[in-house]
């Protein structure tokens, strides 16, 4: 099974290819960018560079795994506008994963442990896994604190690594295998809706009526 993976959930634009054989996951290629500001631009060009570098045409995707979040809006819609174009056009079902299990995932704990990315704000997105890599709480948004667990993977934990008493596992973003190997199990059902992660409301919103100045 051949599976292209996406994610803008964090400052990192990812995609990649990797092929499936039962529990077994093998990256072909994989595009990471660190660039908060470049979602939307470089998504499609990862997408088609790790093509080109695997060996294989997009036709030849078996299934689309598209990071949902937790992050910011902006850079969820980029990735997930085009997992849905791209799972459109080409007849695939495109699966959510959590982007936290995707790092989870990627991770070789040896106990329980925290994922925890930056939220900006001054403030950290963060789930807890218990040894085995399964979520045992979250996701969540807050201040960076200590939250009752030593270690941690993420960009979240590497920034606030003091605050929040941890020990700073890798990797900090989420990766092709790791969303893959999270997403697995959803494989030959009808994934759920790509729905984002957002936690909170964007910084944009629609300005309240005006209220009527009298004299």
């Amino acid at each position: 099974m051949l599976v292209l993976a996406i994610d803008t959930s964090t400052p990192a634009v990812t995609a990649g290819l990797a092929t499936l054989v039962g529990a077994d996951v093998s990256v072909l290629a994989e595009r990471v960018t660190i660039n908060p500001r470049a979602h939307g631009e470089l998504i499609t060009p990862h997408i088609l560079e790790a093509a080109k570098e695997g060996g294989v045409t997009l036709r030849e995707v078996d299934a689309i795994v598209c990071g949902v979040g937790p992050g910011p809006f902006t850079g969820l819609r980029a990735g997930m506008a085009t997992a849905a174009a791209l799972a459109h056009g080409l007849g695939i079902k495109a699966y959510p994963v959590c982007s936290l299990d995707g790092l989870a995932a990627a991770t070789d704990p040896t106990e329980p442990f925290l994922v925890v990315t930056d939220a900006r704000r001054r403030e950290v997105y963060w789930a807890a896994y218990d040894a085995a890599g399964t979520r045992i709480d979250g996701p969540h948004v807050q201040a960076p604190e200590p939250l009752g667990l030593p270690v941690a993977a993420g960009d979240g934990a590497r920034l606030y690594a003091e605050k929040l008493a941890v020990r700073v596992l890798e990797p900090y973003y989420p990766t092709v295998a790791g969303l893959v190997t999270a997403a697995r199990g959803s494989f030959g059902a009808d994934p759920a809706p790509l729905t984002p992660l957002y936690l909170r409301r964007p910084d944009a919103v629609e300005p309240t009526a005006r209220k009527r100045v009298t004299v």
